[in-house]
C-alpha cells in the first residue's frame, strides 16, 4: 500500500476541466497518468493515484469506472474503512484519487462527487527522539546512511526532499541548502549544520567519482524537474545538477524510460534506520520522519519561536507547526504534576523505596 501521507504535489494548479487538452492514451490507466503529468504532480501521486484507481476497478470486477455511479464509489471506500481499516489519511488519498480519476479523466464532474463524505484526520502528537537516543542511532549507522539521517535531523527536511539533493542546492560559503520543489511546489532556504559541512564535502567527492564515470561512458544524466530537461538539454549531465546521494548503479526512469543513475531509495534508507533504531532498543515508532518531528521539537525546546520554525519546516499554516507545542508541555519541560507537589509525603516515598530488587524477590 502507498505512503498515505502523499498529496499532490505541483508547481501549477489543476487546471479547469475544460481547459484541459484532450487524452491521446487509450487504456484508462494510461489516461490517468498521462493527465497527472500534464498537470506536474509528482511521481509518488501518480504512483499512489494509479494504485487507488486499480484497485477500484479489481474490487468492482473489472469494470469500468464509467459505468460505475455513487454506490459503487461509497461501497469502495465502506470496505476500506471497515474491513482494510486503514487509517483516515489512508482513506482520504483514496478518495481523492478516485475525484481525480472521475473528474480529470473521465470528464464526470458529477454532483454526487461531492457529497460522499470526507474521513476526519485525527491529529496525532508526533513521535520524537531525545538527543541520547538519536546519538544511538548515529551511532549504529554507516557510510552515507548516517549522513543522510544526520541531514534530516540537522536540517529538518522530508526525506524525499533530502534524496533529491542536487550539488548546486549546498551553499558552503553561507551555510545553507536550497531545498527545491518541496512540498507544494515551493522552495525554501535552511542553515547547514557546521558538523556536517566536512562529511557533506567527502559525499560530493564521492559523488563526484560517479559523475566522472558516467561522463566517460557517455550516460544521458540525472532527471531533469519539469521541461528543463528540453529547455537546457546539456544541463543533466552537468556537475551542478548531479545528486548529493547517487545510487551506485543505474536504473530506468519509470517516466521517461531512460537508463539513468537515479539518488537513493527511501526504502533502503528506511530499512537501515529501522535496523539502527532496533539495534539501539528503543521501543519509539520511530521511522525517518521522526528525525524531522526531533528537529522541530528541540528547537521550540531551545527557545527558537513558532514562525522560525514553521519557516524551516516549510509548513504553510503555523497550526501545523503547533503540534509541535504539545509536546513540550508535559515531562521534564512542561508542566509539574501536582504529585510532585506532595514534597514531604514523596520524600519520605524516596526514602523508604529500596534501592535496586534482589533476585529474590524478584523470583517471588
Amino acid at each position: 500500500m502507498p505512503d498515505s501521507s502523499i498529496a499532490p504535489r505541483g508547481v501549477s494548479p489543476p487546471a479547469p476541466l475544460g481547459q484541459l487538452p484532450p487524452l491521446r492514451s487509450k487504456r484508462l490507466l494510461d489516461q490517468l497518468r498521462e493527465r497527472i503529468r500534464f498537470l506536474h504532480y509528482s511521481q509518488r501521486t501518480e504512483e499512489a493515484y494509479v494504485y487507488w484507481s486499480r484497485t477500484f476497478i479489481r474490487f468492482h470486477h473489472l469494470q469500468h469506472p464509467k459505468d460505475l455511479g455513487p454506490d459503487a464509489v461509497e461501497a469502495f471506500l465502506s470496505w476500506l474503512a471497515d474491513e482494510q481499516r486503514v487509517a483516515s489519511s489512508t482513506h482520504r488519498q483514496a478518495l481523492s484519487a478516485l475525484l481525480f480519476l472521475y473528474g480529470k479523466v473521465l470528464g464526470e464532474s458529477l454532483p454526487w462527487m461531492q457529497d460522499i463524505g470526507r474521513p476526519r484526520s485525527q491529529r496525532r502528537i508526533p513521535v520524537v527522539l531525545t538527543r541520547a537516543e538519536l546519538g544511538q542511532i548515529f551511532a549504529l549507522m554507516e557510510g552515507e546512511h548516517a549522513l543522510l539521517a544526520q541531514l534530516l535531523y540537522g536540517t529538518g527536511l522530508r526525506i524525499a526532499e533530502a534524496l533529491q539533493l542536487r550539488v548546486k542546492d549546498l551553499d558552503f560559503d553561507h551555510r545553507s541548502l536550497i531545498v527545491r520543489h518541496g512540498k507544494g511546489g515551493k522552495d525554501r532556504v535552511v542553515m547547514l549544520p557546521e558538523l556536517l559541512v566536512g562529511p557533506l564535502k567527502a559525499q560530493l567527492h564521492r559523488a563526484h567519482v560517479l559523475w566522472s564515470a558516467d561522463q566517460k561512458a557517455g550516460t544521458s544524466g540525472v532527471e531533469m524537474p519539469d521541461a528543463l530537461e528540453r529547455k537546457y538539454p546539456r544541463a543533466g549531465a552537468s556537475w551542478a545538477w548531479f545528486w548529493v546521494f547517487p545510487q551506485d548503479h543505474h536504473s530506468v526512469d519509470p517516466r521517461s524510460g531512460v537508463i539513468r543513475r537515479h539518488h537513493f531509495y527511501d526504502q533502503t534508507f528506511q530499512r537501515a534506520f529501522k535496523r539502527a533504531v532496533q539495534g539501539a532498543g528503543i521501543h519509539k515508532q520511530a521511522t525517518p520522519h521522526t528525525l524531522r518531528h526531533s528537529f522541530a521539537t528541540h528547537l521550540l525546546q531551545d527557545g527558537y519561536d513558532i514562525r522560525t520554525v514553521q519557516d524551516l519546516l516549510g509548513h504553510a499554516d503555523v497550526a501545523t507547526t503547533m503540534i509541535y507545542t504539545h509536546v513540550l508541555k508535559v515531562g521534564g519541560g512542561g508542566v509539574r504534576s501536582p504529585m510532585d507537589s506532595l514534597s514531604a509525603w514523596s520524600a519520605g516515598l524516596q526514602r523508604d523505596a529500596p534501592a535496586t530488587a534482589s533476585k529474590a524477590d524478584i523470583r517471588s
